[in-house]
């Protein structure tokens, strides 16, 4: 068995004589990290005897759909985790403090915001919608989790559809509060039509990153061409419609984004709004000509911001100790198996690249 979409495991479940309740139960579980076999009633009072004779062959299949390759815990109390795909290709999530998880929605990203390690090389493969999932499982093998944030590797809008089957499972069966599901985006129309459309509303993450249309489209060169005012107004519309504020994310770079004017910029768009400001200090990455502010430069930044009427925090980078920023770990991994690859071919080694 090979699935790539819950709509895979739901199809196999019912070639097999699965009803709604099963296909209920197994994936519950599943979501859950449970024992396929957990339970007070015996399995065979009411599962059919050929979903039951597949359960051990279901629980090996599930189990392979994420497998852990690295573990790397930092001092916050997060841990970044390289994650093995069936394909071979590899993802990031990152276990949270206080119960949360960041999880991965493709192998690679589009996107190509300039100060980001996934981005590099651009979009590899979607990750699909069962392997979005087996992300949780797997977390939840190492410790509770009980929120699941979509800002790993990826821009979820770009693979809509999977991950609004992910949300839609872990916010019924997978037991997660709807709004501790949380999409992140750089901002797509796309999103802001079918996040209100789904059974499960997550909250809403958009990055921002600056106030200025041009530096924007310099960051984020392949994100859809959202000026921030627009941005912030249909953030708004979401924000009311669901009862969650906007969380609008914001890579604190210096010499880039941490002007007086943009202070003044983001004092004029998100004074008044339903929102908060998630301010996070660039994560170093090597080769990529950007700097981390003083975190003393970075707090003043923020008590600003609050004292003229934005609700702001100041985040650690998860991971800031192990060199842990998104993509690192993966683009790691590539690189030692590059030249192995190249050695068992004949080829004489090159100079590897980062990959996403």
């Amino acid at each position: 068995m090979n699935f790539h979409s819950i709509h895979d495991i739901r199809d196999h479940l019912r070639a097999l004589g699965a009803n709604a309740l099963h296909e209920q139960r197994v994936l519950r579980l599943w979501t859950q990290a449970k024992p396929q076999n957990s339970g007070r009633r015996p399995l065979a009072s009411f599962m059919p005897t050929a979903v039951r004779e597949a359960l051990p062959a279901l629980s090996e299949a599930f189990a392979a759909l994420a497998t852990l390759r690295e573990q790397h815990p930092a001092q916050d109390g997060s841990a970044r985790l390289l994650v093995g795909l069936q394909d071979g290709q590899t993802v990031e999530s990152v276990l949270l403090p206080r119960d949360g998880l960041c999880v991965s929605s493709q192998v690679g990203c589009a996107v190509g915001c300039v100060f980001c390690m996934t981005g590099r090389e651009g979009l590899i493969r979607q990750v699909g919608s069962a392997e979005i999932v087996a992300q949780v499982a797997l977390a939840r093998t190492l410790r509770p989790v009980k929120k699941v944030v979509f800002m790993g590797m990826g821009e979820p809008s770009h693979n809509l559809d999977a991950v609004m089957d992910a949300i839609d499972l872990l916010g019924t069966v997978g037991n997660i509060g709807h709004k501790n599901l949380v999409f992140s985006t750089v901002g797509d129309a796309r999103v802001f039509e079918r996040l209100p459309q789904g059974r499960v509303k997550p909250a809403l993450a958009l990055s921002l990153h600056t106030t200025r249309a041009d530096l924007r489209a310099q960051l984020l060169p392949r994100a859809p061409r959202f000026d921030p005012q627009d941005l912030v107004d249909a953030g708004e519309v979401y924000a009311r419609a669901t009862g969650y504020p906007i969380q609008y994310q914001w890579t604190l770079i210096e010499g880039v984004n941490d002007s007086a004017e943009e202070i003044e910029g983001i004092v004029r768009l998100l004074k008044g709004k339903y929102a908060l400001m998630n301010m996070i200090p660039y994560n170093a990455v090597p080769d990529l000509p950007y700097a981390r502010p003083s975190w003393e430069r970075a707090a003043d930044i923020a008590r600003t911001l609050h004292q003229r009427g934005v609700l702001t925090k100041l985040r650690q980078s998860a991971g800031q100790d192990v060199d842990g920023g998104c993509g690192q770990l993966r683009a790691r991994d590539v690189q030692r198996v590059q030249p192995v690859k190249m050695f068992m071919s004949g080829s004489k080694p090159q100079a590897t690249r980062h990959s996403p």
